[in-house]
C-alpha cells in the first residue's frame, strides 16, 4: 500500500505538470485575468489576521491570547510532533512522552482540554486518550500553525477550554497558483537523533478555477540524544540500590536495576519512523470554492521506557504502529444577500488504527478508532457595525481496544453543538458575545469477558457562553476583557477506563459517575506596537467545579502505578507576556530584541497543587535581520517545580541557550532558504513538569539542525 501511494503521488507529479503544459493557451489565459487569486497566491494569509475563531479577525483586535506561526519561523521551529513544534510560544508547554508523542500543554491543561485542528477539523485520532498516542497532524506540512485560545475556542467544542492549535495546510487548496507548477518542497537534519525528513507539495492550475494538489512526506530518526542519565539522581540511587532482582519470581529473566541506573547518552526505544501521502482538488471561483482531499498518515515510533528501579515494578519498551486513511471536504458559497454573506462547510472522516508492540514484535493491544466531524456555518452580511457567524457541529466515534492490556471498553461518543458568535464594532469599542449548546451521548459496550468495564450509557447536555469588550487607548493600543462560563461532558477515556496500559505503563482508572465539569473565567489582554517596538500581554483566572483530573494513587496493580481519575474544585491562573524592541537600523538591517514569559499556578481546592503544571519560564533572544539573511541568539530559562501533587516529584529548572541563522542568498526574489540552528548548546538535562515520563525521559540534548526549503 505504501509503495502504491507513494508511486501514485509520484506519477501525479510528473502527470499533473503535463496536463497542466498542455491547456497553456487556455489556462495560461485564464490564469492571467484572474488577477485577485495570482496577487494573493504567493504572499498566502498575513500574520496580522487570525483565521481561527471562525470570523477571520485582525490580531490587534483579538480579545484573547493567540499565537501565529509561519514562514522562517515556522521552518526553524519545526519538529516531528506538533507539541515540540509549539514549545517556544507564550503559554504553551508539552507532554514530552519522547519526539514522536507530544501534544501542546497550553495553559497548564492537557489532553481532552485541548483541541488539535486540521484547517479547522480535529485530527480524528486517539491522542486524547493517552500521552504516548501521537497526533496525526504533519507539522511538516503545515503552512500556518495558529494558536487560540479564550472564548472563541469554544466555538470548536466546549472541550478546548485549554485552547485550540489549527494547523493550515494547502492539502484542498485555496488559491490558484500563478504559474503552469507550484512546488513547494522541505528537507531536513536533525543531530540529535539522527533525523532526515523530506516533505513536499505540488499544486497545478487544470483551468482558471481548477486547481489539483498532491503532497507526500517521509522523516526516519534514530533514538534521541541526551544530556546526561535517563533516570533523576534520585530514580537512580533507588535502582542502585535494588540490584538485580527479578520483578516477578515466575519471570525467568530479572531486571537488572543497576543497568537501568546507568541508561545515559541515549534515550532507548525513541526511534520513529513516519510517511504521508495526499491529494486534493478544489474548484475556487468569483462566488465560491469547494473541494476534497485524502490523506494517509502511516508511522511506527517508540516512546521512552519507564525503567523499572524496584522489586515488583514492570517496565517494557513499547512501540506504536500507527496508519490512518482521512477524507476531507470543504464548500463555501458566496450568497451576498441582505443577511447572510456566505454559508461553508466543513466534513472529516477518518478510518484509524494503532497496534502496540511487544517487544518481540508481537501485537499487545490494538485501537480501532473511526470518527466524523462536520461543521456548517452561516456567516452574516455586516450591517453597520454588526457581524458574525452561526453554526452547528457535528462529532461521532467508534472507538475499540483489544487485547489482554485492553484498558477501555469498545465505546461509541455522538455530539452535536449548535453556536453563534457576534461582534460589534464602534471602532475605539468593539464587543463579542459567544454562546455555544452541545448535547453528548457516550455509550460502553464491553464484550462478554470484560466484566470490569461500567456497561451503559452517559448523557449530558453542556451550555456555555462568552462576553467580552476592547477598547482602543489610541490607534496601536487596545485593551481587552472577557468573561466566560463553559461546561464540558467528560470524555469516553475519563468515564470508563479500568486497566492496565503498556503505552503508558500504568494502570489507569475512571469513573462512570462523572458529572458536567464546569467553569467560570475572565482574561484580561493589553496590545500594542510602535515605531521600534511591539508588546502583547494577557491574565487569566478560572475557577472549576467538578474538574477532571488525573493522580497517582501510591499503589501497584499489574506491576504498573494506578492512576486514578477523581472530581473536585479547581482554580488555574497566570499570564503570559511577549514583546520586541528594534535597537538600532542600518539601512534595511535591523537588530532587534524580543522576550516572553509566562506562568501558570494551579490548585485543586481541599488537595493541593493540581497534576504536571508547568513553572515559570523565561525566554529572551537578540537578532540582526538584513534581506538576504537573520541571525538571532537566546536563552531560555524554566524555573524548578516545587508545588506538586501527591505521589508527584519536584521538577528542577534548568536553563537553555539556542543559536540560529535563515539564510536567503538571492533575498526574496528566488524562494529558496536555509535554516540552521543550534540547540541547546550546552548539553543540559532538562525535563519538563508537564511530563508523565520526566523522571525517566529528558529533553533532547544538544541539536544541530539544517534545513533546506523551497517554494516557486
Amino acid at each position: 500500500m505504501r509503495f502504491r501511494l507513494l508511486s501514485g503521488c509520484a506519477l501525479a507529479a510528473v502527470l499533473l505538470p503535463a496536463a497542466a503544459y498542455a491547456e497553456t493557451s487556455d489556462a495560461g489565459a485564464d490564469a492571467a485575468a484572474t488577477s485577485k487569486k495570482d496577487d494573493t497566491y504567493h504572499a498566502g494569509q498575513g500574520s496580522e489576521i487570525v483565521v481561527t475563531g471562525v470570523l477571520p479577525t485582525n490580531r490587534q483586535d483579538m480579545l484573547s491570547s493567540v499565537a501565529v506561526v509561519q514562514g522562517s519561523e515556522l521552518t526553524q521551529s519545526l519538529r516531528p510532533s506538533i507539541g515540540e513544534t509549539l514549545q517556544h510560544q507564550p503559554g504553551v508547554s508539552a507532554t514530552s512522552f519522547g519526539p514522536s508523542a507530544s501534544r501542546p500543554v497550553l495553559r497548564g491543561l492537557q489532553g481532552e482540554r485541548v483541541r488539535i485542528l486540521t484547517d479547522g477539523i480535529g485530527s480524528i485520532d486517539v491522542s486524547n486518550t493517552s500521552v504516548d498516542h501521537a497526533v496525526v497532524v504533519n507539522p511538516l506540512l503545515a503552512e500556518r500553525i495558529e494558536v487560540l485560545r479564550g472564548p472563541q475556542s469554544l466555538l470548536y467544542g466546549s472541550s478546548a477550554i485549554g485552547g485550540v492549535v489549527n494547523v493550515i495546510d494547502k492539502r484542498i487548496p485555496t488559491r490558484v497558483p500563478t504559474e503552469a507548477v507550484h512546488i513547494g518542497a522541505l528537507a531536513s537534519y536533525g543531530s540529535a537523533a539522527d533525523e532526515r525528513s523530506f516533505s513536499g507539495a505540488v499544486d497545478v492550475p487544470l483551468s482558471s478555477q481548477w486547481v489539483a494538489h498532491v503532497d507526500g512526506s517521509y522523516l526516519k530518526s534514530d533514538d534521541v540524544r541526551i544530556g546526561g542519565h535517563a533516570l533523576t539522581p534520585a530514580l537512580r540511587a533507588q535502582a542502585l540500590a535494588s540490584g538485580l532482582q527479578p520483578a516477578d519470581p515466575a519471570d525467568a529473566e530479572p531486571i537488572d536495576f543497576a543497568a537501568n541506573a546507568g541508561v545515559k547518552g541515549k534515550l532507548p526505544n525513541t526511534a520513529a519512523k513516519t510517511w504521508t501521502a495526499g491529494a486534493g482538488i478544489a474548484y475556487i471561483g468569483d462566488s465560491g470554492n469547494f473541494g476534497i482531499s485524502y490523506g494517509h498518515y502511516d508511522s511506527l515510533y517508540g516512546v521512552p521506557v519507564r525503567y523499572a528501579t524496584q522489586e515488583g515494578e514492570e517496565q517494557e519498551a513499547p512501540r506504536l504502529k500507527l496508519k490512518q486513511d482521512r477524507v476531507d471536504a470543504r464548500a463555501e458559497i458566496d450568497v451576498n444577500s441582505g443577511f447572510l454573506d456566505k454559508v461553508s462547510m466543513r466534513l472529516g472522516y477518518a478510518d484509524y488504527s494503532h497496534f502496540e508492540l511487544e517487544e518481540d514484535g508481537s501485537v499487545g493491544t490494538a485501537f480501532y478508532n473511526k470518527g466524523m466531524e462536520g461543521r456548517l456555518e452561516f456567516t452574516q452580511a455586516k450591517q453597520g457595525a454588526w457581524r458574525g457567524v452561526t453554526g452547528a457541529q457535528l462529532f461521532t466515534r467508534d472507538f475499540n481496544v483489544v487485547g489482554d492490556e485492553a484498558f477501555l471498553p469498545k465505546n461509541s461518543t455522538s455530539q452535536v453543538g449548535l453556536f453563534t458568535l457576534q461582534q460589534l464594532d464602534y471602532g475605539a469599542l468593539k464587543f463579542e458575545a459567544g454562546a455555544r449548546y452541545e448535547h453528548t451521548n457516550l455509550s460502553a459496550n464491553p464484550l462478554v469477558d470484560q466484566s470490569q468495564f461500567f456497561d451503559g450509557s452517559r448523557t449530558f447536555d453542556a451550555v456555555s457562553g462568552s462576553l467580552g469588550a476592547s477598547y482602543a487607548l489610541s490607534d496601536d493600543w487596545r485593551v481587552g476583557l472577557n468573561l466566560s462560563r463553559t461546561e464540558r461532558a467528560p470524555s469516553a477515556e475519563e468515564l470508563f477506563a479500568n486497566g492496565p496500559h503498556a503505552g503508558t505503563e500504568a494502570f489507569e482508572i475512571g469513573n462512570p459517575d462523572f458529572k458536567l465539569e464546569k467553569s467560570w473565567g475572565v482574561e484580561a489582554i493589553l496590545r500594542g506596537k510602535g515605531t521600534n517596538y511591539t508588546f502583547e500581554a494577557s491574565a487569566y483566572h478560572t475557577w472549576f467545579s467538578n474538574f477532571i483530573y488525573e493522580g497517582q494513587t501510591g499503589a501497584l496493580e499489574d506491576g504498573l502505578p494506578v492512576y486514578q481519575s477523581y472530581q473536585a474544585d479547581a482554580r488555574y491562573y497566570g499570564f503570559e507576556a511577549q514583546g520586541t524592541l528594534t535597537l538600532a537600523r542600518f539601512g534595511d538591517s535591523k537588530i532587534v530584541a524580543d522576550a516572553l514569559g509566562d506562568y501558570v499556578h494551579a490548585n485543586i481546592v481541599s488537595v493541593g497543587p493540581a497534576p504536571r503544571i508547568p513553572p515559570l519560564r523565561v525566554l529572551g533572544g537578540l537578532s540582526f535581520q538584513a534581506p538576504k539573511f537573520d541571525l538571532r541568539g537566546e536563552v531560555e530559562h524554566v524555573t524548578n517545580q516545587k508545588r506538586i501533587s501527591d505521589f508527584e516529584t519536584p521538577t528542577d529548572g534548568y536553563t537553555m541557550v539556542n543559536a540560529e541563522v535563515n539564510v536567503r542568498p538571492w533575498g526574496t526574489e528566488r524562494p529558496i532558504s536555509f535554516a540552521l540552528s543550534a540547540n541547546n548548546i550546552f548539553d543540559v538535562v532538562a525535563r519538563r513538569a508537564a511530563s508523565f515520563l520526566k523522571d525517566y525521559a529528558p529533553l533532547s540534548g544538544r541539536d544541530i539542525r539544517l534545513t533546506a526549503k523551497l517554494d516557486f
